[in-house]
């Protein structure tokens, strides 16, 4: 750690804030220690374990969430995106009522209502034809086979600090140790056009899929040179290019292939366009998507109880007609950019930045300063003063992801916006001596 970083007191002051949260947080606690008794450390998503132990939430209404401890939070984690449209939106809710009394649950068949949402999503987002999933794992790992049904090859190229669902991560550049098909990944560097030309072009790859703003990995956006030059580079090679779209749907009309002007083989989905239920997709080309088609002889079986259940159908479809319609997700994306401009604005010459694009950030805390960002794996961070600002931020009533990461709800008002911007301009005054450059 730099010798301008006081130390001493930061590990005094992380200490002091564990300790608080420990006393503030009873409920959660004595929860958590049930927990272990049923489930390996208490948790059945990796990703919501926090220690000493994780806040417990009881309830959400709106853009706030309540804990068993009875604090109630701005929520600026979104289910990591995928609470778009809060916790209480009466469109949804009427939605899935109306789908309740009129369908039922499951009817084990073709229903109607889901031809009526993939023509919604076909011409949103732009695709030929679409498929359902459960989830956006399920969809990359569906359209990664129709890639590979398409071209007969198997390689993919993949990069480092992406994700792409739970057995298709890249954190530390090279593929996770729970990942499928270990050996057919190429992993290159994120905007690194020269590194990504050169895995494309090796012998039997099929697919190269990358994300346009890498979510899970810092929200670090790709330069739209790299990303436009791969689309170039995967047709010059015969290899199809799949774009993930999981976390960045969301962002103006037609997500960030609109924003760059990309046109991907396949694009894949997942997060809010479920309506807050579980939900993935993946659309593109006809005649990649015919390898799904059950009336070709030797298609590809794509089978999943709830691919087409009822209430997502309704619940998916009502919140892109009727909330998040295209002049909605721009203004929003909008909002968005100008939220992060100001929380830049406040933390300048400090080790704190916020980077993303539209209603998706990343809070990072670089060693020396820097505020460019083209690979989190290659930037030193100061780990403690992310947890301390973790911390920090829950005393001041704000629910963020621990790792750094911030989703917008869409009804969130902005006077809390502009609270939680006076909240990091108080933490950086705070702790100037730890932070400053």
């Amino acid at each position: 750690m730099p010798s301008d970083i006081n130390t001493q007191r930061l590990h005094a002051e992380l200490e002091a804030a564990t300790a608080r949260y420990v006393e503030r947080n009873p409920r959660s606690n004595a929860l958590h220690d049930e927990a272990v008794k049923s489930m390996p450390g208490g948790n059945t998503r990796s990703v919501l374990f926090t220690g000493p132990f994780p806040i417990v939430m009881k309830s959400g209404q709106g853009y706030q969430v309540t804990s068993q401890d009875s604090h109630t939070y701005t929520d600026l984690t979104a289910e990591f995106t995928a609470a778009l449209y809060g916790h209480s939106n009466p469109v949804i809710f009427s939605a899935i009522n109306n789908a309740l009394q009129a369908t039922g649950l499951n009817v084990g068949a073709t229903t109607a209502q889901e031809q009526v949402f993939a023509r919604e999503l076909c011409q949103r987002f732009k695709l030929e034809h679409v498929r359902f999933a459960n989830s956006g794992t399920e969809a990359n790992l569906h359209a990664l086979a129709a890639a590979r049904a398409f071209t007969k090859k198997r390689k993919v190229v993949a990069f480092g600090g992406g994700y792409h669902g739970a057995v298709l991560g890249f954190a530390d550049g090279k593929p996770g140790a729970n990942n499928v098909d270990l050996d057919d990944w190429i992993v290159a560097r994120y905007n690194d056009l020269e590194s990504a030309q050169t895995a494309i072009s090796s012998e039997g790859v099929a697919a190269v899929i990358v994300e346009g703003m890498q979510g899970a990995g810092g929200a670090i956006t790709g330069k739209p040179e790299f990303l436009k030059g791969l689309q170039r580079a995967a047709r010059e090679a015969g290899v199809l290019f799949v774009l993930d779209e999981v976390m960045t749907s969301r962002m103006g009309p037609d997500g960030i292939a609109g924003l760059v002007g990309l046109q991907p083989d396949l694009k894949t989905f997942g997060k809010y366009l479920g309506g807050g239920l579980a939900f993935g997709a993946f659309g593109g080309r006809a005649d990649v998507m015919s390898a799904f088609d059950p009336r070709r002889p030797g298609a590809l079986s794509h089978s999943g109880t709830f691919n087409n259940n009822t209430l997502v159908t309704h619940a998916g479809y009502a919140g892109l007609t009727q909330v998040y319609t295209p002049e909605v997700a721009t203004a929003f994306t909008k909002r968005g950019d100008d939220f992060r401009d100001r929380l830049n604005e406040v933390t300048r010459q400090t080790r704190v930045c916020f980077t993303g694009i539209g209603s998706i950030l990343g809070i990072h805390f670089p060693v020396d300063g820097t505020r460019v960002f083209e690979r989190s794996q290659d930037v030193e961070e100061v780990a403690e003063l992310r947890d301390l600002f973790w911390f920090e931020m829950l005393e001041a009533g704000f629910w963020v992801v621990r790792r750094g990461f911030i989703a917008l709800i869409l009804e969130t008002p902005e006077s809390e916006l502009d609270r939680f911007v006076s909240s990091v301009k108080a933490f950086v005054s705070k702790y100037a001596d730890i932070v400053k450059m």
